[in-house]
């Protein structure tokens, strides 16, 4: 791990100096409080790192530490129905830890739970070619949710070995035996949240979204795969309409991104989404859904790495539709 300095503060920017082994994009801990940030430029030995938390307090000489790692999602049961920040740190979880409503600085939480136990159902056995993307097994996330277990990126081969029970996200359930060794794999991945899922084939967007609002699909019709957008002033009914398209519009998942909204607002549809019954399921709407919750009191940045989060999270889920077993 590279570690600097810091040199300079300036608002959620930091200089930090003897940062020569680091790497652009590489998530960084600043200062003892061990504030998360992200090297956004390098020149020399001097790092310019993008600040996630409140920097007031810093000042040069303070220790900062490259995690020689990407901001990356964590991806694998226990998504659903979780309240993420706009870093994929589980809000529930930090209220836990601290003991606070409100959010602590420097707090280091996983994404995932690590003690959770999954039922990990395989759909493939031993001596089967398997290579990325290909779904290896199955669990149960919530009562409308299976979760389907993929092979990551990168990964051909032959299934050596597969396991059948209760395992944590970091317990190995198979092991696949590629032309550069053995590979374990386990119910959870990470993928940087810069960079793009990779596919096979880009498809047009053809067949309509049926949004279940007959102003929507009449006249504003939405493709999948495509996009729209819901512009309009104060009071308007936007977040109405988000939530109407959450429950009535031909999905299986939904990833709402509350980026930049402000606090009270954010508030409302945390205490709304869990209330919202799902008319497909007759159960709460948030057991296909995940949240992702980014006021705009947090740097601005921050807003910007809630969007590569959510996204990324609904590309791993738009992979289980291109492979259904």
């Amino acid at each position: 791990m590279s570690k600097g300095v810091i040199k300079k503060v300036a608002g959620p920017l930091v200089i930090a100096e003897g940062m020569r082994d680091a790497n652009m994009y590489d998530v960084v801990r600043v200062s003892s409080q061990r504030l998360i940030g992200e090297i956004i430029e390098i020149h020399g030995d001097q790092a310019y790192i993008q600040v996630y938390e409140e920097t007031s307090g810093l000042g040069p000489g303070e220790p900062v530490e490259s995690m020689d790692m990407p901001l990356s999602a964590e991806l694998g049961p226990g998504l659903i129905t979780s309240i993420y920040d706009g870093i994929q740190r589980p809000l529930d979880d930090i209220m836990k830890i601290t003991g606070s409503n409100n959010l602590k600085r420097g707090v280091e939480v996983p994404s995932l739970k690590r003690d959770l136990k999954w039922n990990f159902v395989p759909t493939v056995k031993a001596g089967d070619e398997v290579e990325a993307g290909d779904i290896i097994g199955t669990v149960q996330e919530t009562i409308v949710v299976v979760h389907r277990i993929m092979v990551p990126n990168g990964v051909k081969g032959t299934v050596k070995e597969i396991r059948s029970g209760e395992f944590t996200v970091e317990e190995t359930v198979a092991v696949i035996s590629t032309e550069s060794g053995d590979r374990e794999l386990t119910l959870m991945q990470r993928w940087p949240v810069r960079q793009g899922r990779p596919y096979q084939k880009k498809l047009p967007p053809e067949m309509p979204l049926v949004t279940g609002q007959r102003v929507i699909d009449a006249f504003f019709p939405i493709a999948k795969g495509g996009v729209a957008a819901v512009p309009g002033p104060f009071g308007s009914g936007k977040t109405v309409i988000q939530h109407q398209l959450a429950k009535w519009a031909e999905a299986d998942i939904v990833v709402y991104i509350g980026c930049g909204e402000r606090g009270n607002e954010m508030t409302d549809v945390l205490n709304e989404f869990p209330e919202l019954k799902d008319p497909k399921t007759g159960h709460s709407l948030m057991q296909r859904t995940v949240l992702i919750a980014n006021t705009s009191d947090m740097p601005v940045a921050a807003r910007e790495a809630s969007i590569y989060t959510g996204i990324t999270i609904a590309e791993y889920f738009r992979t289980w539709a291109t492979r259904w077993p």
